[in-house]
């Protein structure tokens, strides 16, 4: 292909996986996905290499350019399959996040696939809001394998009975049911929400094949995966040769208060970049474990950060960049470790310390910490309270850079997301928000200022059960070149300091504040 049909190739198909997003958005029945957009979509050969994505989430996107492969090899697949799937050691982050998955044939010939990844707020968790302060994956509610949701229009036992147990059914005929009666169940729509966002995936996919030829089509992904490489090299070359290195530490893990280390080494050669973890911390009691591909998605989303914007969102751009983590490490955990919050929390400390590394490397092209956490709240009730599930994430401010100030009250880096808007919140829920607002001056000084973080609060109007999974309210988000830190985040129930990891219960009438950090500050303070 000549460039103008190379980039035409990677502006469609990207367009189909923002159309996917769409109509995921659209059909979805929950806030977590159809207001906060707590989802992904992308595009996958026929090895289950990634080519094309949407700008989602970064951690979601990352984590399946890494593990894709190893899920679609393992399975005989038909036209009009549906694989679902959300094993943090079989290609899952934290058990939430489902992935869909569906192949596309031209004819008898596998062409790829289109798959998406969406946040489910009940994921089968004896604590509302599936993000418990966990010490082992079954405490975190279903663990679903790469399993056929459908084959042949018809769900498959294995998947009705996962099903079955999500609805919160036990009998026979539950499991019996047919295709027509599980779309009708409101628990599990997000599920066919996610397979109708798959479908138009596959279906826009292979129109696009059947007008160039297959043939065409096949090879285009190639060439679009080696221009991305070529691009990639270019970029990483503007780092010096040698060793960068930086630590960092995460506040404990909800069962123990010992603070966490995060090491890393970034080597840079001429052949490409090396990311090395050794000296993190073994992997803990608590839920800021993560499987590798975690780890993998915020390494790539670095490196990606420092290549041209026209890089295509494609496995090529990552295929300069190697990683390692000890096995039995926090960033290469053991089943069947807690995960819950690596992949919230434990991959956002993984890009501060990342980006610590670069700065030395790169004067003036690094910022300085962001927020450094997605401040995760998880909240519902079960039984004689009534019966809901309720999960956010909350954004804070951004790091200063050489070119000016951090932004306010956004999500950053492994996060993608919007905030859950005050109509939607109070409409679906017995709660009432008392104050939204800018947390002034929770930026760090410098040259230039850090962005503030949000303060959120929370009246319940009924009983219910919390779990926070927060970060930085102990180490704050660090400045850069002389620019001072942001201040930490901190949480509080009826004004009392609560720790930023913790489970508990609510009556009518009680208030949960929470603080973001706000970002660090670049440069010496005038």
């Amino acid at each position: 292909m000549d460039g103008i049909e190379l980039a035409l190739l990677e502006r469609r198909t990207q367009a189909i996986c923002d159309e996917m997003g769409v109509v995921l958005k659209r059909t979805a029945f929950s806030p977590n996905i159809k207001d906060r957009l707590d989802f992904s979509c992308a595009l996958f050969d026929a090895d289950g290499e990634l080519f094309a994505q949407a700008a989602h989430i970064p951690v979601h996107l990352g984590s399946m350019a890494y593990a894709m492969a190893d899920v679609v090899e393992g399975i005989a697949w038909k036209a009009g399959d549906i694989v679902m799937f959300n094993d943090p050691y079989l290609g899952g982050t934290h058990l939430p996040d489902v992935t869909v998955v569906t192949p596309v044939f031209a004819g008898d010939a596998l062409i790829g696939f289109a798959a998406n990844r969406a946040h489910h707020a009940d994921i089968g968790a004896e604590q509302p809001g599936s993000m418990p302060l966990s010490t082992t994956l079954a405490e975190e509610g279903e663990v679903i394998p790469p399993m056929l949701l459908l084959r042949d229009a018809q769900v498959p036992k294995q998947a009705a009975e996962v099903l079955a147990r999500l609805a919160g059914d036990d009998g026979r005929a539950a499991v019996a049911a047919g295709l027509e009666a599980w779309q009708e169940r409101p628990e599990l729509a997000d599920f066919f929400a996610q397979v109708s966002s798959a479908r138009v995936g596959a279906e826009r996919m292979l129109a696009l094949v059947e007008r160039m030829g297959a043939d065409t089509f096949r090879g285009g992904m190639v060439e679009l995966n080696d221009y991305a490489e070529r691009l990639a090299r270019e970029a990483l070359r503007a780092l010096p040769n040698g060793d960068w290195e930086a630590k960092d530490l995460l506040d404990g893990d909800g069962i123990s208060s010992e603070h966490i280390p995060i090491h890393a080494c970034i080597r840079v050669r001429e052949d490409g970049v090396e990311v090395d973890f050794a000296g993190t911390g073994a992997q803990v009691e608590g839920n800021l474990n993560c499987p590798l591909s975690v780890a993998a998605a915020a390494v790539f989303y670095v490196f990606r950060c420092l290549m041209p914007a026209h890089t295509p969102a494609s496995a090529g751009a990552f295929r300069p960049i190697r990683l390692s983590a000890p096995e039995g490490s926090l960033l290469n955990a053991r089943r069947p470790a807690a995960v819950a919050a690596g992949n919230v929390e434990t991959s956002m400390r993984v890009v501060d310390v990342l980006l610590k590394a670069l700065a030395p490397a790169l004067p003036g092209r690094i910022p300085a910490a962001s927020q450094g956490t997605m401040n995760n709240l998880a909240m519902g009730a079960r039984g004689a309270d009534g019966h809901w599930d309720y999960y956010e994430t909350l954004a804070g401010g951004t790091g200063a850079h050489a070119g000016g100030p951090g932004l306010h009250a956004v999500h950053s880096h492994m996060t993608n997301t919007l905030n859950t808007p005050v109509e939607s919140l109070e409409a679906h829920y017995p709660l009432q928000v008392q104050r939204y607002a800018l947390r002034r001056d929770s930026g760090g000084r410098g040259r230039h200022a850090g962005g503030d973080g949000v303060i959120r609060e929370y009246r319940f109007l009924a009983p219910a059960e919390v779990s926070l999974l927060t970060e930085r309210r102990r180490h704050a988000p660090w400045g850069l070149d002389g620019g001072e830190s942001g201040r930490a985040g901190a949480d509080r129930l009826n004004g009392e300091p609560l720790p930023g990891k913790a489970s508990f219960r609510v009556e009518a009438g009680d208030v949960l504040t929470l603080e973001t950090p706000g970002g660090g500050g670049y440069g010496t303070p005038d």
